[in-house]
């Protein structure tokens, strides 16, 4: 099954061509390691999936959805981590509550994702999101992301943030999601994720330069 389609793909900023003529295919299965120098397109590129962008030339379809017009539908499928966590000034228990009535995922369902990151909600309900450690951040964001179960994985430097034990946490939740889904990881650290993908993609001066099956 397609899950993304972007063809021809062109995105300016001030006169800069970020994306230039980018192509790509996603299928439900396919695990990507994107990777590149800072400025290659990467994150443009995911973003413009997402539909944050308008494109200047081409298009981009996921799951058959266009990303601008029809972004609710494409944002429904997807779980995105972003590079740097957003400022929510919801606490804790507010944000999973959010969670649970926009997205449908029972904040049981998260709680048990956070425990298996060593993530201690209980202790932090009170808390404002924007306020916990950079660490705390990204563990919560990736448990509201599995739990989800979304077709789409999008996650910009996921473990950045992460120290060593929890990136294993994170590497062995993502051992056991249990169902089909395309994911795409943005990152300067390929070797960690061996095994648990299955294609890689450079991309530089806003081309794919590599795109091998492993």
């Amino acid at each position: 099954m397609r899950v993304v389609k972007v063809k021809n793909a062109v995105k300016r900023f001030m006169g800069a061509t970020v994306l230039d003529g980018v192509s790509l295919e996603v299928d439900a299965g396919d695990r990507i390691a994107m990777m590149g120098p800072n400025g290659a397109g990467k994150t443009t590129l995911v973003r413009s999936i997402l539909g944050f962008y308008h494109l200047d030339a081409g298009s981009i379809c996921v799951e058959e959805h266009d990303p601008i017009r029809e972004r609710v539908k494409v944002l429904a499928s997807v779980s995105f981590i972003p590079q740097l966590p957003p400022p929510v000034k919801l606490t804790v228990t507010e944000l999973l509550r959010f969670v649970e009535r926009s997205t449908g995922t029972p904040v049981a369902t998260v709680r048990s994702r956070a425990e298996e990151m060593a993530l201690d909600l209980e202790r932090h309900k009170h808390k404002p999101f924007f306020k916990l450690s950079g660490g705390m951040k990204q563990k919560l964001l990736i448990a509201i992301a599995l739990a989800r179960k979304s077709r789409l994985l999008i996650f910009d430097e996921p473990t950045a943030s992460l120290d060593p034990k929890a990136r294993e946490h994170f590497y062995r939740l993502l051992e056991a999601q249990g169902h089909e889904y395309a994911a795409i990881y943005i990152t300067h650290r390929a070797e960690e994720l061996e095994g648990l993908v299955n294609r890689h993609i450079t991309m530089d001066l806003g081309r794919i330069v590599e795109d091998v099956r492993v």
